[in-house]
């Protein structure tokens, strides 16, 4: 049950991170959240939750969801809540179905979670841009990469 802690843990660090981190302007008028570099982890997290639990996995995502509702500013919470459920249920759909080996899945879910993830949360907080996606999306796939690269090796070294 750790990694299914260290889960509901980090999605509530996130959500609240959000409504504490003040997002950065860039050239050209787009912000950008820092946060966003956190996000690729929590759905990495996810996809080990649910290795360690199974579709329990789906209560303790709405757990996370809850407890950041309850902690987070309303604007961020509706934004990040919204965008972490949409986010969460595609990375569970994409993991549960693809039967591929962990690092790939977590690859695989990562790359349709984030964009979803990232959309909503900038259009629900009346922010959106192309060029401010591709950077939320780009900076939530880095978490995702790292821990690719590193499962991935670890599979090769054990066959």
């Amino acid at each position: 049950m750790i990694c299914s802690a260290v889960y509901i843990a980090c999605v509530v660090l996130v959500n609240y991170a959000f409504d504490l981190v003040p997002l950065v302007a860039l050239p050209g008028g787009d912000i950008w959240s820092p946060v966003s570099l956190a996000v690729g982890f929590v759905f990495v997290a996810r996809d080990f939750a649910q290795r360690e639990i199974g579709h329990l996995v789906l209560p303790a995502m709405f757990l996370g969801g809850l407890l950041s509702w309850l902690l987070a500013g309303p604007t961020v919470a509706l934004a990040s809540v919204c965008a972490f459920m949409t986010g969460e249920m595609l990375d569970w759909a994409v993991y549960t179905g693809t039967r591929r080996p962990f690092s790939q899945r977590i690859l695989l879910s990562s790359a349709v979670s984030t964009p979803a993830d990232s959309a909503v949360f900038l259009c629900l907080m009346d922010i959106f841009s192309f060029s401010g996606l591709a950077l939320m999306t780009l900076s939530k796939m880095a978490g995702a990469f790292l821990v690719f690269f590193l499962t991935r090796r670890r599979e090769h070294s054990v066959a």
